[in-house]
Parts: C-alpha cells; structure tokens; sequence
C-alpha cells in the first residue's frame, strides 16, 4: 500500500431520510468530500446482513447483503417505487442513531412493494434471472434459509419447529420451497437491489480515485446458512449446536474474556478440501471491495476455544488453527491480494510469525500506546513500521476526546508531551497530526474524530449487547473547520497522492 489516508466510516453511519445510513445521495456526498481532502481510502465494517445484536460481525450469511442499506429514492429512480410509498413513514426518533427495532418494522413493507414492482415487469423478471444465474452458488440456499427463518419465528436454526427442516430432508424442503415461494422470491429481489446499488455506489468512488477497504469476519453466526447447508465446516453435533464457540481471553476490554457465540472451524475439514470454501468467501469478498481487513488475524494461527454452554470466555483454551498453509492455498489459487491483517489483541509469537509469513501489513492503534508512560509499549508510533495501517483507534475503541478524558493526568500529560501539543490544539487535532505523521504507509481516522465528536459517539464496546453500531453523523456535523484540517494534514505528511495518479 503506498503512502495515503482514509477515513473509517461505515454505511449505516451516513446521514439521511431513511433511519440509516444507505446507498443513496449521502454515500455519493462522502465520496466527494473523501476526493476534496484528498483521501484515498473509505473503510467500511462487513456489509453482510446483520442477525440479533445488530452487529455486521454476526451474519445470516458469509456472502448475503445488508438490505438496510438499499436506498429508496434509487429505487424510486428505477421505476420500482413513488415517493407516495415511504411518505410519512418515520424511520427514525433521532437523527445521529440508528433505531434496529423501527427500521425492522418500517422497511419490510416499502421493500415489498418494490419486490411486487420489480417482478411485475418484463425487465426485472430478465434481470432477476441473470442474477440468480451469477449467484448461483449462495443465492437459493440463502433465499429458503431467511424463508424458512421468518416462517419459524424469526428462530434460530437450532430453534426451529420443524426437525426435518433442521436436518434438510428434500422432501420437505420441497415442500416448503412451494408454500413459501413467494418469500423466496423476495429475498432473492432484495439481495438483486443491494448488490445492484453497491456496485454502482463503489464503481462511483473507483472513477473518483477511492478505494474501498472492506471488512470480513473471520467467523460466521451459528445461525447462518453456511451451518444449515454446509456442516461440515464447523465443529457441530448432529443437531447442529455448536461443540465449541468462538471468543477471546480476559484482556483489557473484559476480565472474564469475550463469549461472541460463533462455531468453530473444523480446520482438519478445510485441509483436506483444499480451503476451497476459503477461497470462494476471499474472492466473494473481492468482489465487493478493492482492499480487504480480515478480522481477528490471531485466530488463524491460534484460536481461543470455549466449550459450548459456558457463561464467560474464562475456560477456554488456546488450540492450533492452519497458519500459513491457508493463505498459501489463497495465494495458489488468487494470486497475491492487497489484505490487511487486523493482529490485535493478545499477540504471541505465533501470531507475530504468521503475520510475517503472509507479508500482510498489520494494524496499529495510537490509543493503545500512550498508557504506558514510559515510552516502552509495542504500540507507541515511534516503533511503527512502513507495512502497517496505522488508527487513532477502530469500531471497538473510544473515539479520542473519550479516549482522553479517561486517562489519569500523568497519562494525559505523557500524550501532551509526546505529540508537543499546541495550546490552540483540541485532543482530536492532536491525535490526527499524530496519526498521519506517522511512518505506516496507511492512516485510517475515525470520522467521529475527524468532526470532533465526543466519547458518545463510539461505535461499538465489545462484549455488550444493545446499544452499539447505532452512532450516525448529521447533515450539520461537517463543516468547513473540518474539512480545512484534514486536508491540511493530510497534504503536509505526503498522503494525499490522488494527484499524482490522475
């Protein structure tokens, strides 16, 4: 990655009239402010759907869309709704968060009339069936799996009342495939509105010089349709429960570790198949973005394993997973690829080794440097290196006005000196200059700290359940001030290269 900046923003943080941010006008804005402050990047959190909890990093789907993010008016602009259809229609109660439950409720019906619309022309009928033809491999498992899904409930797989469902029987898959046909059809539609929009949203910002970052979880829900289809991936008993779940140790965000629930891998599975399911997610994946993160890079050389049914992450234990040998099955078959390997957290040898071994650039977050205030913690900038993106802090971090606040004096007094803060200089400006400044080839800011935001504005605390991935900007909160500053640091520490491409 070559010397340059971006910002860290995710879609459903956009403004806008739909509750949440989408692909509409507002996407298309940010692009233009990423190419007026002469940014190269946009980072953007898994645009994969979203299960209980809200988080993108809990999906129905390693491949499926978030259809939150469709836009009506671009579906207005397709012939597919009227402005009459969502008029009056309140989505959200304020405009800097994101109300899950509303748009749940509000979305469904707006979206059905545009299905009905869509189905009821000769064109959507021909487009639909060029669409299936192009996801052939996910589109139908995933269509009768969020079918049956909403048919049982809104259940969990494990939860539904039908066994043979559960189980695939063919004969009652059929059955279903019948009855619920018209479901089906729907969330085919859908699926065919997001991928159509995103593509014409990122080929917007690739003629604009920027270049998607995109995001992707290392694992999948146990309530997915990669468990329900192909079980054999996961460690599973016969009922499709998970034997052992996904998390991390006790760490700095919690004392009894991190319970995030996903299945784990049965890595002996992956080897003998060849990764061939890595390697399809990967290029799915490439597909939607121009750089990829892979999330909790740890986990591929070894994985924290918590034995299903515990109530905290404290009894797990550390188990080996497939190292190199799977990037080197990736490499084989794609090709080297622009990935960025987020190695936070508890970071051994091994993990140090098979980072090195992938020659991915890592990720470093300025927050975490500046608690020790000798100078000495491995994530202090004067140790960085060129191959690593570089934040004031991610998602799961305090936006730095927050951040700041919470350091004792002594702490705050070691930042000060550290960066030699301005008397004029506010913590975000601060830390921004810092961050740009530094050697790592990529620096990634956090829109909240790009319009000065304060601590309420953080995205995401791990480990806790409501509230989190609702933070919006509003129309309101970017101004000139902001602009000026990004630009200027962004132009004074050589990252503003878009010049020299064009």
């Amino acid at each position: 990655m070559k010397r340059a900046s971006g910002i860290l923003m995710h879609i459903t943080s956009l403004p806008g009239e739909f509750g949440i941010g989408t692909f509409g006008k507002e996407a298309y804005d940010f692009i233009d402010f990423l190419v007026e402050t002469k940014q190269t990047y946009w980072q953007i959190l898994p645009l994969t759907t979203t299960s209980y909890g809200d988080s993108p990093y809990q999906s129905f789907s390693a491949v499926a869309g978030n259809t939150n993010l469709i836009d009506f008016n671009k579906l207005v602009d397709a012939g597919y709704l009227s402005p009459a259809d969502f008029a009056g229609v309140t989505f959200s109660h304020a405009d800097n968060q994101v109300d899950y439950a509303l748009l749940f409720e509000a979305r469904r019906p707006i979206l059905e009339k545009a299905v009905a619309n869509f189905l009821a022309s000769q064109e959507g009928v021909k487009l639909l069936a060029d669409f299936e033809a192009e996801q052939s491999t996910w589109l139908q498992d995933y269509a009768e799996f969020m079918s049956l899904k909403e048919h049982f409930g809104l259940k969990a797989l494990q939860e539904w009342d039908d066994q043979k469902a559960i189980y695939r029987d063919e004969e009652t898959l059929a059955s279903y495939r019948e009855e619920l046909k018209d479901a089906i059809l729907y969330h085919k539609v859908v699926q065919l509105f997001f991928f159509s929009q995103w593509q014409e949203l990122k080929t917007y910002a690739n003629e604009k010089g920027i270049a998607i970052i995109g995001d992707m979880p290392i694992y999948v829900s146990a309530d997915s349709v990669e468990v329900w289809t192909q079980s054999d991936l996961f460690k599973l008993d016969d009922a499709k429960q998970p034997l052992c779940i996904a998390g991390c140790p006790p760490d700095d965000f919690s004392d009894v570790g991190q319970l995030w629930g996903n299945p784990i891998y049965n890595w002996d599975y992956h080897a003998e198949t060849g990764y061939k399911w890595w390697i399809y997610r990967i290029q799915e994946s490439f597909k939607l973005y121009d750089y990829l993160r892979i999330d909790h890079f740890k986990g591929f050389s070894d994985f924290w394993e918590i034995p299903a049914g515990e109530e905290t992450a404290i009894n797990g234990k550390w188990v080996s997973g497939p190292n190199i040998d799977l990037f080197n099955a990736i490499k084989a078959e794609l090709g080297d690829l622009p990935i960025i390997a987020e190695d936070l957290g508890y970071i051994d040898d091994k993990a140090k080794k098979l980072l090195a071994d992938a020659a991915f650039p890592g990720m470093k977050i300025l927050e975490f440097g500046f608690y020790d205030v000798t100078g000495q913690s491995i994530d202090i900038p004067h140790v960085y290196t060129q191959n690593s993106v570089a934040y004031v802090g991610t998602h799961d971090n305090e936006v730095a006005n927050g951040w700041y606040d919470n350091l004792d004096e002594e702490q705050q007094a070691f930042v000060d000196a550290y960066t030699n803060r301005k008397e004029d200089e506010s913590v975000t400006q601060m830390m921004l200059r810092e961050l740009f400044s530094t050697v790592s080839n990529t620096a990634i800011a956090s829109m909240q700290d790009v319009l000065d935001l304060p601590a309420e504005s953080r995205m995401n605390i791990p480990n806790t359940l409501g509230g989190n991935w609702v933070w919006r900007m509003t129309k309101d909160d970017l101004k000139q001030e902001h602009k000026d500053y990004l630009l200027k640091i962004t132009e004074l520490y050589a990252r503003g290269t878009q010049e020299d491409d064009n």
